[in-house]
């Protein structure tokens, strides 16, 4: 069943025509690769998706679970189960991670009062379910933030999505700037989510780590999708990957 469905979206900053008929499906359960060097408009689809602006979608739709969110504020849309952790992190630098972890609780439970007017499901993982997702976390309760690594920075910003009632998990370049190590741990972290019935779309530009883990993929070339289809055509795909991601 497609739970996120987008058809011919276009979204600009200001006159710059940055996202040109982006169309792509999101299937419920699976994990969905968007991929493509920098500039390609990877992160600006996520901000289309989550309602953040810029940039602004003029023309388009944007459908989550049968309803069109397009142009939604970014609040509705989170209320509606889209959860996205973003290339910055984000975590609080002077809090713990018991601390931040506490925070996203209280979201969580005003989050989920809109929810049962809205007659949605509420979940969302409890703190203890997230600590067996991450043990690093666990060990690091009364640790501040800024003192952790980067790895373990991205895992609490990831953990604080699912604090809330997520059913779409878009994670913007988890990767980025981590030791190899660390990737395979925040990727087994991921599949483990993904097991567990989260859907997630991964923006990503190491190509190769997202082509191991993703049922689909997508490709973006200067803000239009330029390959769609299964990961394993996509790594059988030399001259596509040659040509749009240089791997």
């Amino acid at each position: 069943m497609t739970l996120l469905d987008i058809e011919d979206i276009n979204g600009y900053y200001g006159e710059s025509h940055i996202i040109q008929d982006v169309s792509m499906n999101v299937d419920d359960g699976e994990i969905t690769a968007l991929l493509g060097r920098n500039g390609a408009g990877k992160t600006s689809t996520l901000r289309c998706i989550s309602g953040a602006t810029p940039p602004d979608v003029r023309s388009g739709t944007i459908r989550f679970d049968g309803t069109d969110i397009t142009n939604d504020p970014p609040e509705d849309i989170a209320v509606r189960g889209i959860s996205l952790v973003p290339e910055e992190r984000r975590v609080f630098t002077d809090l713990t991670v018991a601390e931040n972890l506490h925070l996203a609780d209280t979201v969580r439970n005003k989050t989920n009062t809109w929810r049962r007017k809205l007659d949605f499901r509420d979940e969302g993982m409890s703190t203890e379910e997230i600590y067996e997702y991450f043990p690093r976390l666990d060990e690091r309760r009364s640790q501040k933030a800024g003192t952790l690594s980067g790895g373990e920075q991205q895992m609490l910003a990831i953990a604080r999505a699912l604090h809330q009632s997520t059913d779409l998990l878009m994670l913007d370049e988890p990767y980025e700037g981590l030791a190899p190590q660390i990737i395979q741990s925040v990727e087994n972290a991921i599949e483990r989510i993904s097991e567990d019935g989260t859907t997630i779309l991964l923006v990503e530009q190491n190509a190769v780590a997202a082509m191991k883990i993703a049922d689909r993929c997508y490709v973006l070339d200067r803000g239009q999708v330029v390959f769609k289809g299964p990961a394993e055509e996509l790594q059988n795909d030399q001259e596509t990957r040659d040509k749009y991601l240089g791997v």
